[in-house]
């Protein structure tokens, strides 16, 4: 029997066994989930006129900004500190898109000039060739956006799990904009190297597959990835559980999971296997520390799933007169979960990067 058949018939065979066994506490969940109180946010309805931005190999980024519209006695910061002049830039996770930010896009709508994108392969960007699937290649995604879209004035980048990745990789690869250009940066739920790579994989797959059979498999399923998207839709009452388990800590409403739920299943697994091999190999706490340049801000749910609680500390520990926000309880997608609680944090990063501009 090939490694190739091996592999999918262990896959099988786990999904199989753990439908038989786990049917009705899977029936269960879904009735809890659906029986939660619902909120009335209408995810995926904040747009603005989308700008195509082409990177260094060819691929189309949709990039979505929102420019300032309301005097400065209206903003968020008329009590707390200078008129903001900056530009915020946000930079979703894994597997997601750029809707991800939905709550943090709705609070600074019209008050502060905000950018927002779809990484390469996701949402309604182009997609990337396999070679150029990796975490430097999004570093430098993200300086072409900048340059394009923020051709002047200072910066503030806020990044999202692989989100926040790139914005690693950015401060490795131009180290002299961080303290010019860039004058603040938020790390929400991420890392800069020594991933579980088995933990990302789970709300992706219906069954864990852990070590090197993860890596293996995923190359491997990659080869039958449209097989794998149909099964992925046809399991949508486990998909829905696994996303709540692994993307949150509390009981949120049935619109965040269902909302995050869509966003997963939207993502071919082709990009999956894509981009999985990045994670593994991803090693970068050494470049962090240039980070200590500005202010910096890290926030992390103590129930993260994905990228655990140890590895925001670490972020922190490595940058210099970084802040840490703990979330208590709350899981990877903490700009979701605790939204007003990430807000409020990049509120007084807004403010600290915008009180250094102006002491220049």
């Amino acid at each position: 029997m090939s490694v190739h058949r091996r592999i999918v018939g262990i896959a099988a065979g786990a999904v199989g066994l753990a439908a038989a066994g786990t049917a009705v506490e899977v029936a269960r969940r879904n009735h809890a989930i659906g029986g939660r109180r619902d909120v009335t946010a209408e995810f995926g309805s904040l747009r603005s006129s989308p700008v195509s931005v082409i990177t260094e190999d060819g691929v189309p980024l949709h990039v979505e900004v929102d420019e300032v519209t309301q005097a400065p006695t209206q903003r968020r910061w008329s009590r707390r500190g200078p008129d903001p002049e900056v530009t915020v830039v946000f930079v979703h996770g894994y597997c997601l898109n750029l809707d991800a930010w939905h709550f943090q896009r709705g609070a600074y709508r019209g008050l502060v000039r905000t950018v927002f994108y779809d990484q390469r392969s996701h949402g309604r960007s182009g997609r990337s060739s396999n070679e150029n699937a990796t975490i430097e290649q999004l570093g430098r995604d993200l300086k072409q956006v900048v340059d394009e879209v923020v051709p002047d004035g200072p910066v503030v980048l806020v990044g999202h799990s692989m989100g926040g990745m790139s914005v690693v990789a950015f401060a490795e690869q131009f180290p002299e904009l961080i303290g010019d250009r860039v004058v603040g940066v938020g790390l929400i739920s991420t890392t800069a190297g020594g991933l579980d790579v088995g933990r990302i994989l789970l709300p992706l797959l219906p069954s864990r597959l852990s070590g090197r059979l993860t890596s293996g498999a995923v190359r491997t399923l990659r080869r039958g990835h449209r097989s794998v998207d149909t099964f992925r839709r046809m399991g949508a009452a486990v998909a829905r559980v696994t996303t709540d388990v692994f993307a949150f800590g509390d009981k949120v409403p049935a619109a965040y999971v269902e909302f995050v739920d869509d966003m997963l299943s939207a993502t071919p697994f082709e990009v999956v296997a894509e981009f999985f091999p990045s994670f593994s190999s991803l090693d970068k706490f050494d470049f962090v520390e240039v980070l200590g340049r500005v202010p910096t801000s890290v926030v992390c749910g103590t129930e993260d799933k994905m990228t655990s609680i140890g590895h925001s500390r670490k972020l922190h520990a490595r940058i210099a007169g970084s802040r840490l926000l703990e979330c208590e309880g709350a899981g990877h997608m903490v700009p979701l979960e605790r939204h007003d609680q990430v807000t409020a944090e990049l509120d007084q990063l807004i403010t600290a990067a915008t009180t250094r501009v102006a002491g220049r």
